[in-house]
């Protein structure tokens, strides 16, 4: 998998300054780029057919689930909770990594559509905000991929014309918040269409 663009959104603070958080975002990165289909292979290639009909692209869900595979294994929880300081909470993050010297990092990648984008960086963004977060990171495909994914999932283009308005969040305590915009590496006929399922994997 290619990470072709990376937007700071927020970038302040200790933590945003620390190396506990460059290795984390390290770590993410490495993990992101570690993800390849068809499984067992060594990069990530797709099967070019878009996904706009009913049964033909790729499924989402096994491509965020390679990467959330090797985060548990160093440490972090998914699909958890987290108290962003206000009630009711807004829901579970796909990812999160808590730490008893600093606040929980969080991560979401995307894989519902544009609304469900729009609330992923809303929840970073009111948890950053009251000082319940450290950092959070959105993972969404590049336009390039999103045309041969689930028909009309989040994709950067779309989130592209609001970003001002979360980067001008104002947050007291510091905070760091991403998007991290991914790619495919090739397109092949050859590659079998990823499932609409849970059986992706990552290269570990």
């Amino acid at each position: 998998m290619k990470i072709v663009k990376i937007v700071i959104l927020a970038n302040s603070g200790p933590f945003a300054e620390s190396k506990t958080w460059q290795k984390i975002r390290s770590d993410l990165h490495v993990g992101i780029k570690a993800v390849v289909w068809p499984m067992g292979s060594r990069k990530f290639t797709i099967y070019p057919q878009s996904g706009k009909k009913r049964g033909e692209g790729n499924g989402v869900k096994p491509i965020k689930d390679g990467l959330i595979v090797r985060l548990t294994k160093r440490g972090w929880e998914k699909e958890v909770s987290v108290d962003l300081g206000v009630t009711p909470n807004p829901g579970k993050f796909d990812a999160v990594l808590k730490s008893t010297d600093h606040k929980p990092v969080v991560l979401e990648w995307e894989t519902g559509n544009i609304s469900s984008s729009h609330r992923s960086l809303n929840k970073m963004a009111l948890g950053l905000r009251n000082g319940k977060l450290a950092a959070g990171v959105l993972v969404v495909p590049s336009r390039k991929l999103y045309a041969y994914l689930t028909d009309r999932i989040g994709n950067f283009e779309e989130l592209a014309p609001y970003l001002s308005l979360w980067s001008s969040v104002p947050f007291p305590e510091g905070a760091v918040l991403e998007i991290v915009v991914i790619e495919h590496d090739a397109e092949s006929l050859k590659v079998p269409r990823i499932p609409k399922g849970t059986d992706g994997r990552s290269a570990l």
